[in-house]
């Protein structure tokens, strides 16, 4: 941070802007990796609930979501508009305007912001070996037989040729 005097000897506060890379998040700051892809902040209990009401809902409104949360949970519907307000601003929702009402959508499917998690596990815990990754899980019987199996029938449909 940086102070500046006015001229009645006052001190006011102005902030200095500065290029940091860094690999997570810093208090609510979001930050980006040296290779510049941005890193979120990990989404809360509530706010996954949240995120999953839009992600099966494709488009929605506050109140729709706030529907389907507050089944499970005793939450006022601001409670709820500030939480997607929040999303939005960590970047996992984005919204557009239908009169005065917001429609909201996620930003990314799920499945990529899963993918985009486990890329970030393997680049911390796994030296950025996926093998590392899923020998970890299979020693530690995370994954089982059936669940084996089905990878190695996924990856070998996506590779060239099939083999």
């Amino acid at each position: 941070m940086a102070f500046s005097t006015l001229s009645r000897g006052r001190a006011r506060w102005r902030p200095r802007l500065t290029t940091i890379l860094l690999s997570g998040t810093y208090c609510t700051m979001t930050s980006r990796t040296t290779s510049g892809a941005r890193v979120r902040p990990p989404l809360t209990d509530l706010e996954n609930e949240v995120m999953q009401a839009v992600w099966d809902g494709e488009t929605c409104t506050v109140e729709a979501v706030h529907r389907i949360v507050s089944r499970k949970r005793n939450l006022k519907e601001t409670t709820t508009r500030t939480l997607m307000r929040r999303l939005e601003q960590k970047g996992y929702l984005k919204h557009e305007s239908d009169g005065r009402a917001y429609i909201y959508q996620a930003a990314e499917p799920a499945r990529s912001l899963a993918a985009r998690a486990v890329r970030q596990i393997i680049d911390r815990f796994c030296q950025g070996s996926v093998e590392e990754l899923v020998s970890g899980m299979v020693e530690a019987k995370v994954l089982n037989k059936e669940d084996i199996d089905e990878l190695e029938k996924f990856v070998r449909n996506r590779r060239p040729g099939g083999k």
